[in-house]
């Protein structure tokens, strides 16, 4: 089992763009949140909210997937290059916590 504290050893992997939009996509998803707080102030349906919840959860998923996906094009490949094999079962441990 991979340790929580192994990291990718790069510092700057992402370029701006990539960072940008993340940023966007986690504010479309903190509005989600925030639309779905409203909506159990408000006492609405439970169908409504449980379907905003299910949105809000698939687009958390996509970001982690689109994340992991860039994290093993980049980090995992330049640890293999550096022959250090220990970041295959991170990336192991990280699918596992993202998909289970």
């Amino acid at each position: 089992m991979v340790k929580e504290e192994v990291r990718c050893k790069r510092k700057t992997h992402r370029t701006k763009e990539e960072i940008e939009s993340s940023i966007k996509r986690l504010n479309r998803i903190e509005g989600q949140i925030s639309g779905i707080k409203k909506m159990i102030q408000e006492d609405r349906h439970c169908d409504d909210i449980l379907i905003q919840i299910s949105a809000a959860n698939m687009a958390l998923k996509s970001l982690g997937e689109e994340l992991l996906t860039h994290h093993m094009k980049t980090c995992l490949i330049d640890d293999i290059k550096n022959n250090d094999l220990e970041s295959i079962d991170e990336v192991i441990y990280l699918y596992r916590r993202l998909f289970k």
